[in-house]
């Protein structure tokens, strides 16, 4: 069964637009590296509904074959090396980052 894993993440006002194309384009990467990741794609969260968005603005996610290549992904060094990137970026360090998986 295909995994999405969706990230939401609210950036801290040192994460500029820099800052955060070249997260994603490492994170594009990984598709190199890890065999199975069937998909990643970033989109901005347009939202109007402001309070209960709580500033998670920027989304990003992968589609994993299954749950061995999402398990692959989680455990794979250089994915927890950006993971340490983007919490070192986020408001609130991991409390400024959502992350849900589901079964597509």
């Amino acid at each position: 069964m295909t995994i999405r894993h969706l990230v939401a993440v609210r950036f801290g006002a040192e994460a500029d637009a820099d800052t955060r194309a070249a997260i994603y384009a490492d994170l594009a990467a990984l598709d190199a590296r890890i065999d199975g990741i069937l998909d990643f794609q970033t989109r901005r969260n347009v939202s109007p509904e402001d309070p209960v968005v709580r500033g998670f603005r920027d989304l990003f996610w992968f589609d994993f074959r299954d749950a061995h290549v999402r398990d692959a992904y989680l455990a794979d060094e250089v994915h927890q090396a950006i993971g340490a990137r983007i919490v070192a970026v986020a408001e609130g360090g991991a409390e400024g980052i959502l992350v849900c998986d589901f079964e597509l």
